[in-house]
């Protein structure tokens, strides 16, 4: 774990590189600025195996992160904890800088997701960053599949996401954007929304990179291939996996997606490392389904148990 010191020090909690476009636009703002109390959320967990299930042997949470304590849920795999992500401010707001450490120690299971969508609010001064660092130790199992980031009018914001796997480790990574708070009429009205996503094998060697960059060019919106295609949401979902063959995963994925009603493509991972699939729909119910039966029927593949029923309120 990082000492206190270090912790406040910006070069920890800032991103190592943060998109120029958005450095353009820092400020001081006229509320709280970043590294300001309230203003840095720091979340650190770190998991291992002890006897014959996975526990949370160490943490670490700044407001306005922090966490439940993880809960045995799963009916199939009672080993495995689920641990439930939260922020304490409602949402990510201007200037603020979060940081997430996830330590998944050797022959660990867990499961991470958040307790409801990650709401980006309106920003006029500065941007706001998410860091997410995920390792996942040799012959780990880790699903971290967070809720959809939702980017209100005026918000910027750029999330840099670091998975660090062993060969023999299995991580599942979804992440769902939204065009916006489309219930106020904010299809695409936030300013700058960004996100990095790395996938790496420990020692640093870069194994896939996926980069998404949604800059709002007039009314409705960012639109076009490979963006959103005039769509109000874009899903994505990683398998990472030494389990099955890359193709097989591959064709799980489609398969399982096929009448769903959804726009999606499916490819393998470089090394054949696994696969993962993007899919586009405008009806946020159909998007969720679609998500889950992906994941299902790669959960059955892999473990050989069905995804459990995770109820949020």
């Amino acid at each position: 774990m990082t000492t206190a010191p270090a912790r406040l020090d910006p070069a920890h909690y800032e991103p190592r590189r943060t998109p120029a476009r958005l450095l353009g636009l820092a400020g001081p703002p006229d509320t709280l600025a970043a590294g300001r109390p309230g203003k840095v959320g720091l979340l650190e967990l770190r998991y291992a195996r002890i006897g014959d299930r996975t526990e949370l042997v160490d943490r670490y949470q700044k407001s306005p992160l922090q966490i439940m304590r993880p809960l045995y849920i799963d009916p199939q795999r009672p080993d495995l904890p689920v641990t439930y992500l939260m922020s304490t401010g409602g949402g990510i707001l201007q200037a603020d800088r979060n940081r997430i450490d996830i330590d998944c120690g050797p022959g660990s299971s867990v499961h991470l997701t958040t307790q409801a969508a990650t709401k980006v609010h309106r920003m006029e001064f500065d941007h706001a960053t998410q860091t997410v660092n995920l390792t996942a130790g040799a012959d780990s199992y880790v699903e971290y599949l967070p809720d959809p980031l939702i980017p209100y009018r005026d918000a910027r914001f750029y999330q840099h996401t670091l998975v660090t796997a062993d060969p023999t480790a299995t991580v599942l990574l979804g992440e769902t954007i939204a065009a916006g708070r489309l219930a106020r009429g904010e299809r695409h009205a936030y300013r700058m929304l960004f996100s990095d996503l790395e996938v790496q094998r420990p020692g640093g060697s870069l194994l896939a990179v996926d980069s998404v960059r949604l800059v709002p060019d007039g009314p409705g919106g960012v639109s076009g291939p490979a963006v959103f295609a005039g769509h109000d949401l874009m899903a994505s979902l990683y398998v990472l996996t030494p389990l099955a063959p890359a193709a097989l995963v591959a064709d799980t994925l489609h398969d399982a997606l096929l009448d769903s009603g959804l726009i999606f493509g499916v490819s393998v991972l470089p090394d054949d490392a696994g696969a993962w699939v993007r899919l586009m729909g405008s009806d946020s119910p159909a998007v969720t389904r679609a998500l889950r039966t992906a994941w299902d029927a790669v959960r059955r593949l892999l473990i050989g148990v069905p995804a459990p029923d995770l109820r949020k309120t």
